[in-house]
């Protein structure tokens, strides 16, 4: 089992699920989240005092997977945010150690679905 975790543009997420439920992969959480990356932020002008904006707005999608959909998983986040310019984002990979489905008491691979 593994945690994909991406950080995408807010304006991607709607293609970026439809991607993942062409894969069969339905189940995820989404977050609005700040960061910031290559892109550094921008300066702005407001009420004529400038302000340096260095944390931009992002949307942090986790989805756990069986090992079979690691790899289908990464391909239609990829397919439903890449844009060629900087800022698409990020995925991380990294080891579910252990799930359970709270309603049924169900683990593992299982609890995942």
């Amino acid at each position: 089992m593994k945690l994909v975790t991406a950080y995408i543009q807010p304006d991607r997420l709607h293609d970026v699920k439809k991607a993942l439920y062409e894969s069969r992969i339905y189940k995820m959480s989404v977050t609005n989240v700040l960061g910031c990356g290559q892109q550094k932020g921008y300066v702005e002008s407001y009420r004529g005092a400038e302000i340096e904006v260095n944390l931009l707005k992002k949307v942090r999608i986790d989805i756990g997977v069986n090992d079979d959909f690691v790899d289908s998983c990464i391909e239609a986040i990829i397919k439903g945010a890449r844009s060629g310019n900087i800022g698409d984002g990020k995925i991380f990979v990294s080891p579910l150690e252990k799930c359970i489905r709270i309603r049924t008491g169900e683990t593992g691979s299982e609890a995942i679905g």
